[in-house]
């Protein structure tokens, strides 16, 4: 069984930064496509960043693109999200999960808490 631990979040003001992680518990993190996904209150979840298994090919969502960085350390399990200029639509709870490679929103594990961040002045 995979658990994914999601750590990072917080309060931050506009404008601010943070930097998400989500460790996996098995060494598997580059063999799968790995997303970020982020849920609002009273909103569907929202997939916000992608990266491939093997070469590591990134996408964005066109909300976050320019903001947000994806990245994984296969070493540490670990894939990551520093996101930059945050705004207070960023606002929501986020978390990861493996993917299926052509389709965003098949995900492989159950997820894990999730880590909150909140853009706010």
């Amino acid at each position: 069984q995979v658990q994914l631990v999601e750590s990072g979040g917080g309060l931050v003001q506009p404008g601010g930064s943070l930097r998400l992680a989500c460790v996996i518990s098995r060494t598997i993190v580059g063999a799968y496509a790995m997303g970020w996904y982020r849920q609002a209150p009273g909103k569907q979840r929202e997939l916000v960043a992608t990266i491939t298994s093997g070469s590591g090919i990134t996408n964005y969502a066109d909300s976050v693109k320019g903001r947000f960085t994806i990245s994984r350390d296969n070493a540490k399990n670990t894939v990551y999200l520093p996101m930059n200029n945050l705004k207070p639509e960023d606002t929501a709870v986020y978390s990861c999960n493996g993917k299926d490679p052509y389709r965003d929103y098949v995900t492989l594990w159950d997820w894990g808490q999730g880590t909150q961040v909140t853009v706010s002045s």
